[in-house]
């Protein structure tokens, strides 16, 4: 599956805040670091721990006008 830095992507499970399902991704490398979108939380984990708990892509970082941001 294909994704990006600050893309906003959706897990299997979702965070124990129960906010929210989604996170947007704020580091590539390696390890890759998410933040929940519900609570603000950011968890770093090895790309593929990652890779096996993602479940889709839900927008693209293009799409929703941060391709620029860094």
């Amino acid at each position: 599956m294909e994704y990006n830095l600050n893309d906003i992507v959706e897990m299997k499970k979702e965070h124990p805040c129960h906010l929210s399902k989604q996170w947007k991704i704020i580091r590539m490398g390696a390890d890759i670091r998410i933040k929940c979108l519900g609570c603000g939380t950011s968890v770093l984990m090895p790309r593929s721990k990652f890779e096996k708990k993602l479940k889709k892509v839900v927008t693209p970082a293009a799409q929703s006008g941060q391709a620029a941001e860094r």
